[in-house]
């Protein structure tokens, strides 16, 4: 009994140890590196990580997928950080709520998990102004992201919040914490050609400014072959395996920072659809053919970009086809094939660290990889590159067959327990369930925003003023008024303008004329409407629409957006109005007075009109949640352009007439967060652009099941 007992007592303290190691404690963790693979307290590890970014769901959410990233064999958590979010003015900071990115990180250090920290702070990222705060575009002198003082003073001061952040927290590894690796700047080698030598003093000063700040982890930089030492230069792309050059040091290993499981979808544009067997394939050509020990999957799940948070044009939903979709949901057979991938892997995971690389020829499109070590134990990667045939290999006195585009793993040299393209875990699909409609417009409001004329205008400039510099992200909307006296000779009028941001609407004397918009890949666009000019006073109003702003490039400060030249073309010729006394307001009334707010009474909501063809109308009602855990989404199919918000938070943008090349609409389902919502008298609010109807929207529940269901 004694011997049972201190049996029991030894095996609490063994799992004691390893919970305080692996989940945060007085116990410190050294992180290291050599040629091979980070090291973690004396040990090599290959480590499967999965990007999954603390904004883009809710904390109530992040229990839920941290456990199944766990579950489906990672053991990193992967994040950025976003500047814009945390300090929206300069000085004043946010860590609540969604933007509590130390409740994260200690969240996923109670799951066991570790995670690498993206700080940037220019992230990119598919995110309004690549996560830089607006304000930072008014600092006399800056120029982002080269060898620039006043950029370089506030890109340190944030960086150094952030890390002492962590510091206070405990949260380093070297403090016992989860973090095991920190990333500054992100895919700089894409732009540094445009600074020339400021670039490359850049990089040198990034690389030394973050190593002063002592984390006790590595530090990479994604994308950047001329990354100082000690920093790890890694891969960022869908086939790291082919492309990656390697590390610019014998001494630094092979890292995958964004393996894309997916792509960002934009307004106009169809998802992309990477299958689980591509994926597959390319982290174990990576690991054989690179000695990769670090492949990151961008995104394990991507969430919702709720808000105006996206760049340019990009949709609500942000990574769908993630291994875990936008509602948390395992997308099958994505997340169980790459969980067996993982088990394969990490059952030879010794060999592949310490065995000896060899690599041969099986045939025109066929090879081999070998890791094998002194004392005999062997691993084995078999690779067929013919995308059509399949092909029989020898492969020490054994005939192996390779499906199509595949690679088998032989963790002994002889069996296989995994192949890329044989895929067993069994396909699903999303069922949307209808929970509740609303069809009755007696309980339906609606409030008419204010098409805005000269007169009632303050802001004045006798010139079309950038867009992006007046609003500063308060509000997607910049309105551009004229009035002017009609003293000249014109026949069949029409209005011409030319834009480069997404979307126009015209108006004259409070009248809708037309409106245009552009797209991802063209970055200006014209609108030609028809004009009826009064003699004497005419009135032109034309509202100006971002969806989004730009997030890459070179000399981002400079980008231009708005509206650029404005004429009235007619047969005996044109107009130009481009220089005249123009008046702007920014935003819409609506947004002014926060008609969205669930208690607000500063207007006067009217029963529901006709609701064909009725521009920049807010849209009230009210709907009871539905019993249960599952997800819950807002089909906005009959919808036009405009954002939604369900008891004041806003949960994206929608676009539904904006269709791509199949005539469909890139995104009609609108996730609304479990946390958003109230057992009863939940209050939806819609601002719509272009005359869409809410009488045929609907709330719906989303699960998935099995594919033979």
């Amino acid at each position: 009994m004694e011997n049972s007992m201190a049996l029991v007592v030894i095996l609490l303290l063994l799992l004691g140890s390893l919970t305080l190691t692996m989940g945060g404690s007085d116990f410190e963790t050294e992180v290291t590196y050599d040629g091979r693979s980070l090291i973690i307290d004396g040990q090599r590890r290959i480590l499967f990580s999965g990007s999954i970014h603390y904004p883009r769901s809710t904390p109530q959410m992040w229990p839920a997928l941290i456990a199944k990233a766990k579950e489906g064999g990672l053991e990193v958590i992967q994040t950025y950080v976003f500047w814009n979010l945390h300090e929206p003015q300069i000085g004043q900071y946010d860590f609540s709520g969604r933007y509590d990115l130390v409740r994260f990180i200690k969240e996923i250090q109670a799951q066991g998990l570790y995670v690498c920290l993206r700080i940037g702070p220019y992230i990119e990222s598919e995110w309004t102004y690549g996560g830089f705060p607006f304000w930072l575009h008014d600092i006399p002198g800056i120029v982002y992201r080269t060898d620039n003082e006043p950029f370089k003073m506030y890109m340190q001061n944030f960086t150094t919040k952030i890390v002492s952040m962590m510091q206070s927290e405990g949260l380093y590894a070297s403090q016992g914490g989860p973090i095991i690796l920190s990333q500054i700047e992100n895919e700089y080698q894409n732009v540094e050609k445009a600074f020339g030598e400021d670039g490359s003093q850049y990089v040198e000063w990034a690389a030394k400014m973050a190593l002063g700040l002592k984390t006790g982890v590595p530090w990479v930089m994604c994308k950047q072959t001329d990354a100082p030492d000690p920093v790890i230069n890694t891969c960022n792309g869908m086939k790291c395996g082919e492309t990656f050059t390697g590390p610019n040091s014998p001494d630094k290993p092979a890292l995958w920072t964004e393996n894309w499981t997916s792509f960002y979808q934009v307004y106009g544009g169809e998802a992309y659809i990477r299958s689980a067997e591509d994926i597959a394939f390319h982290v174990t050509l990576f690991i054989a053919r690179k000695n990769g020990s670090y492949v990151n999957y961008y995104m394990y799940h991507g969430g919702t970009n709720l808000g105006r948070t996206t760049s340019a044009y990009v949709i609500t939903s942000y990574y769908d086809q993630a291994p875990l979709d936008e509602y948390g949901l395992l997308r099958q057979p994505k997340w169980g094939h790459l969980r067996e991938l993982h088990a394969s892997i990490k059952s030879c995971s010794t060999t592949l660290l310490e065995g000896k690389q060899s690599n041969f020829s099986l045939g025109q499109r066929q090879e081999g990889y070998v890791f094998e070590e002194e004392e005999g134990k062997c691993v084995a990667f078999l690779v067929n590159n013919d995308d059509v045939n399949m092909f029989d290999v020898q492969f020490r006195n054994r005939s192996y067959k390779l499906p199509p585009k595949s690679i088998s793993i032989l963790p002994d040299c002889r069996n296989v327990t995994f192949n890329t393209a044989t895929v067993n875990t069994k396909s699903n699909r999303r069922v949307i369930s209808p929970i509740q409609t609303f069809s009755s417009a007696d309980k339906w409001e609606q409030f008419q925003d204010v098409i805005p004329n000269f007169d009632q205008i303050s802001l004045i400039s006798n010139t079309l003023l950038e867009q992006m510099n007046v609003t500063k992200q308060k509000s997607d909307y910049l309105w551009y008024t004229l009035r002017f006296e009609n003293n000249f000779s014109c026949s069949e009028p029409i209005l011409n303008v030319q834009s480069a941001a997404h979307v126009t609407h015209a108006f004259e004397d409070n009248t809708y004329l037309g409106g245009a918009h552009g797209s991802h890949d063209v970055k200006s666009f014209t609108t030609e409407v028809p004009l009826t000019l009064n003699k004497g006073t005419n009135n032109i109003s034309i509202l100006s629409v971002m969806v989004g702003f730009p997030d890459s490039g070179a000399f981002l400060e400079r980008r231009f957006a708005g509206l650029t030249t404005v004429e009235i073309q007619c047969s005996e010729g044109s107009f130009d109005l481009t220089n005249s006394t123009w008046g702007y307001q920014v935003g819409l009334v609506g947004e002014k007075l926060q008609v969205y707010e669930p208690s607000n009474n500063a207007v006067q909501w009217n029963p529901l009109g006709n609701t064909s063809s009725q521009n920049l109308i807010w849209y009230k009602t009210s709907f009871d949640r539905a019993k249960g855990d599952e997800g819950v989404a807002l089909n906005l199919e009959s919808m036009g352009k405009g954002e939604v918000w369900v008891n004041g938070q806003s949960i994206g943008r929608y676009w539904i007439s904006f269709h791509h090349s199949k005539g469909q609409p890139s995104q009609i389902l609108y996730h609304v967060p479990g946390s958003f919502l109230k057992d009863t008298e939940n209050v939806l609010v819609l601002f719509e652009e272009e005359g869409g109807n809410p009488l045929h929207i609907s709330l719906n529940t989303v699960t998935t099941t099995n594919m033979d269901d």
